[in-house]
């Protein structure tokens, strides 16, 4: 079977990731950016892949079935839409878009033209993520309790969202696919901006999971931050009768589950997964899409929530009155 052929707009810090993996599957025709010395680079290392800096010669590409966009989150909406209206099946990062309305008029273009529209929620496709998954289906983990999801780092690429829009889709498209849940809400939030620049660099997020018959509630926790040396991706998920924890960071044994003995001790097991790259299965899943006509797993339903509740933390946070952090340190009295 002859594979679907896509273009990349962007090959930056994520975008080349999906460039390897297209041109690996025999996919990849086109890659497009605004920089000519990563397309330079991009045209030696892929013999035989076009390089363009115009996305309209994309668009006007009659080879080119799909396009997987992979530019800032503000170009989202606009990339994807042109793309639709030109007849092109699409991959997007995420966010889908920075607006609730933006999600709902790109799946309407989608559907009625009959296109894939996907979203770049890669933890769905994680291996370790989907054993996770069928072992709470199981009951292996008893009536869940509370899910935490912790993802810091050092991040000195500050542009201009704020550090829930880069890192929280990751929490919670994981979480809502965990849990089956399709409409999360946030009970709290927390952020604070350290540099000063008018970006929230750590937050927290408290999230309600309406679950199964009769919208049981599961509580959970995301939190995210920028400033972090030491960088953490870490999910912890509680049961009755074990603690999942999945900790991406480790180069082995990244899920382990966590259970007290009659006695009080502690028992560690790691069950198997297989070693596939996660953003492998979600390209190879982008094409059987295009070619079967089946909904994507990451579909635009699923990032519309994202969006959604995103869109609500940010309006809550711009609300909140200005903190100076420097204040804090300001010596005081007893310490001059």
């Amino acid at each position: 079977m002859e594979l679907p052929k896509v273009a990349v707009i962007g090959c930056g810090n994520w975008g080349k990731n999906l460039v390897r993996n297209f041109a690996h599957l025999g996919a990849l025709a086109v890659v497009c950016d605004s920089d000519s010395r990563q397309l330079e680079r991009i045209a030696q290392e892929y013999r035989g892949v076009r390089v363009t800096t115009s996305f309209q010669q994309v668009l006007d590409d009659a080879e080119v079935v799909a396009v997987v966009i992979a530019t800032p989150s503000d170009t989202h909406f606009e990339l994807a839409r042109q793309s639709l209206i030109g007849e092109k099946h699409v991959y997007v990062e995420k966010p889908l878009a920075r607006d609730v309305k933006h999600c709902e008029e790109l799946d309407a273009l989608a559907t009625e033209r009959n296109l894939v529209l996907m979203v770049g929620h890669l933890l769905l496709y994680h291996p370790a993520v989907n054993t996770l998954k069928e072992l709470i289906a199981q009951g292996e983990l008893g009536d869940l309790l509370f899910v935490r999801s912790d993802r810091m780092n050092f991040n000195q690429l500050r542009q201009h969202w704020s550090v829930l829009w880069d890192l929280a889709p990751h929490d919670l498209s994981m979480m809502s696919y965990l849990l089956d849940c399709d409409a999360p809400e946030v009970t709290r939030v927390g952020g604070w901006d350290t540099q000063q620049d008018g970006l929230v660099d750590v937050a927290y997020l408290d999230v309600s999971f309406p679950v199964g018959v009769g919208d049981r509630i599961i509580p959970g926790q995301v939190r995210n931050s920028w400033i972090d040396p030491q960088k953490l991706v870490r999910l912890t998920v509680n049961g009755t009768r074990k603690t999942a924890v999945l900790n991406d960071t480790q180069v082995e044994n990244k899920l382990a589950l966590h259970s007290l003995t009659p006695s009080g001790g502690m028992v560690v097991e790691y069950p198997p997964y297989p070693d596939v790259e996660p953003l492998h299965e979600e390209c190879e899943h982008f094409l059987e899409c295009i070619v079967t006509g089946e909904r994507p797993r990451t579909d635009a339903n699923s990032a519309y929530h994202v969006v959604r509740v995103l869109s609500d933390v940010e309006n809550r946070l711009s609300a909140r009155p200005k903190i100076n952090t420097s204040e804090f340190m300001k010596p005081t009295a007893s310490s001059r």
